[in-house]
């Protein structure tokens, strides 16, 4: 009973850096088990507002052992300059231990991200171009650098050269770039690996260890359901699998110690990057509630991008519950929602051959969806200095076991605001 993962049930950024720094409180341990830097968590303490990308969500708090799994894509520029960051600003030094297994995503597969998009133009897939599919593809192709690799130089010259060989051919014939020496990369990696030494761990043992002894671990997601490669909007997707599924691959746990699958849903729907978004709204509508939304507007933690908007989408949400086995659910951001005075919900979408359904299709069906809209009484007022589920607005508590009923899945607790201390218990 002593695994808890917390996850993302739609396309991302639905409010879990703040949950994960809830539940940090009471745990021993924070992992991150998969993805990179491509994408933040926002996180508002008494230090102030901080969006770690790299960085697990439970480095605010110092009885807190934060880890980078062997499933993570560690970009250590990202790393290093979030360290420095929370000390400049007066945050203690966190616990940090580094898998000796996990692979780092090099400038080369930044460069390569960048190249690709600027390539496919307008049939680009949206991506932040932070390396991580170039990562994941050398990865899988066993062209990368694990942690361990940039304590050999020798090694990692070997390794850095085969990797080399194929993406120069791409670089000097596809993209009409100069060839990259590895004697470019060594030196910058072997720099790299002195400031990240005394992180580096092996966390597999250590966790299955604390796992065996009971302590309390939370195992944090990147992105959501429907950004996962196998079952989400592919190819819209990312590059590592968003489900809880894999959290016990990518932090180094046994399958049956996750006992607990929190999944994040947002109230309303949003989305950063390219792909079929069903419930999208545009123009003043959108405007009125991406500026709403969150502390500082609805806009990328990572990219800074405007996220696209939309109404709750009951047909995207119960799949990514589904598909990530949530055991509960954590609704946020429902404060946001006080200035409406009806809610359009999506109950279904309509395909192109008029067929109304409620569950969500495969890809090629998604792009020529449209929603099926059911209207909510709003609530009409602030929300979030609400403390207890009995002093919320009925209508407010009517929206709240709509979304249950809708998805299938108890909402254990309901967030109000971007802080802390704004969560209802339900």
């Amino acid at each position: 009973m002593a695994v808890t993962a917390i996850v993302g049930a739609n396309w991302g950024d639905e409010g879990k850096g703040k949950m994960t720094d809830v539940l940090a409180a009471q745990s021993s341990y924070v992992v991150r088990y998969q993805g990179g830097s491509n994408a933040g968590h926002t996180i508002i303490n008494d230090y102030g507002k901080f969006a770690l990308r790299m960085l697990p969500s439970g480095v605010f708090y110092d009885h807190v052992t934060n880890v980078i799994g062997p499933g993570t894509a560690l970009d250590i520029d990202i790393l290093l300059g979030e360290l420095d960051e929370l000390a400049a600003r007066g945050v203690p030094k966190p616990k940090l231990l580094i898998s000796e297994r996990a692979q780092v995503v090099l400038s080369v597969h930044r460069l390569f991200d960048e190249l690709e998009e600027e390539r496919l133009g307008s049939r680009s897939y949206g991506s932040t171009k932070r390396g991580i599919a170039p990562f994941y593809a050398d990865k899988y192709a066993k062209l990368g650098i694990q942690v361990t690799d940039l304590f050999n130089a020798t090694r990692l010259k070997e390794r850095l050269e085969h990797l080399l060989t194929a993406k120069n051919v791409l670089l000097q014939h596809l993209y009409g770039r100069a060839a990259i020496e590895s004697d470019d990369l060594l030196e910058q990696l072997l720099n790299q690996a002195e400031r990240i030494a005394p992180f580096v761990y092996d966390t597999t043992t250590l966790l299955q260890n604390a796992d065996a002894r009971g302590e309390l671990i939370v195992v944090e997601g990147q992105l959501g359901a429907l950004r996962d490669p196998d079952h989400g909007i592919y190819p819209y997707s990312t590059s590592s699998s968003t489900l809880a599924g894999f959290a016990s691959v990518g932090a180094g746990l046994p399958a049956k110690s996750i006992s607990e699958v929190i999944a994040v849903v947002k109230a309303y729907s949003s989305c950063v990057g390219a792909g079929p978004f069903v419930t999208e709204i545009a123009g003043s509508e959108a405007e009125e509630l991406r500026r709403r939304g969150g502390d500082a507007g609805e806009y990328g933690v990572n990219t800074k991008r405007p996220r696209r908007m939309g109404w709750f989408d009951a047909v995207a949400t119960k799949y990514g519950c589904m598909v990530q086995g949530a055991t509960s659910v954590v609704l946020t951001n429902l404060d946001v929602l006080g200035y409406l005075d009806e809610i359009p919900v999506c109950v279904g979408y309509e395909l192109a051959d008029g067929t109304v359904v409620d569950r969500f299709p495969v890809n090629a069906f998604l792009d020529s969806a449209k929603p099926v809209l059911s209207q909510l009484p709003g609530w009409k007022c602030d929300i979030s200095q609400i403390t207890c589920l009995e002093e919320l607005p009925e209508a407010a508590k009517s929206y709240i076991q709509f979304v249950e009923a809708a998805i299938g899945v108890k909402i254990s607790t309901v967030s109000v605001g971007p802080r802390r201390d704004q969560v209802i218990s339900c």
